[in-house]
């Protein structure tokens, strides 16, 4: 039995759980979300709660079965509580503005970088004197949220010799020494 796979999720207050034809609907105060699943899993509620089962021991329907639970525990939690990432610009010059959903970033190329983020991301930008810029990103899409912060730190990710880049921040990066005259 999968460790994640057979431990249920327990459905909060003022989240509601739907389940039709293989697709998991999520409703919450924060939004709605939906998952398709395969046929190699089962997902059943139960007195408040929702039970992930499978029914054979191949390794591929042991896989989806931790998967299709952690993804719907992220559903559950992202429509009640929501999710937030913060992302950090190191460097000379280094800038990030917003105008409602688009971020303006000074990564220290030629032109600046303006990115624009999807409505279920909540934007935020914070800069103040004598401390990096910070990106905040918020929303009750985990895996979405993940990709906008992806997209973003790919674009200057940190180097290793001074750390300068597009970090998370409490990112623990692995710093090289530079060349020994």
């Amino acid at each position: 039995m999968s460790r994640i796979g057979k431990n249920p999720i327990a459905i909060p207050a003022g989240v509601t759980v739907e389940i039709n034809d293989s697709i998991v609907t999520v409703k919450g105060k924060l939004g709605q979300l939906t998952q398709s699943y395969t046929n190699n899993v089962t997902v059943k509620l139960e007195d408040g709660q929702v039970l992930v089962e499978r029914a054979a021991d191949s390794k591929q329907e042991r896989a989806q079965h931790g998967l299709y639970r952690a993804l719907i525990n992220n559903m559950v939690a992202g429509v009640s509580t929501g999710f937030t990432k913060e992302l950090e610009l190191v460097g000379v010059g280094y800038r990030a503005s917003n105008q409602g959903q688009k971020l303006d970033l000074a990564l220290g190329f030629s032109h600046n970088i303006v990115l624009e983020i999807a409505s279920e991301v909540t934007l935020e930008t914070i800069s103040e004197k004598g401390k990096n810029p910070i990106v905040k990103l918020t929303s009750f899409d985990k895996q979405l949220l993940g990709q906008v912060a992806a997209k973003i730190r790919g674009f200057r990710k940190p180097e290793p010799y001074k750390g300068k880049g597009v970090k998370f921040v409490g990112e623990v990066l692995r710093r090289k020494a530079g060349k020994s005259a």
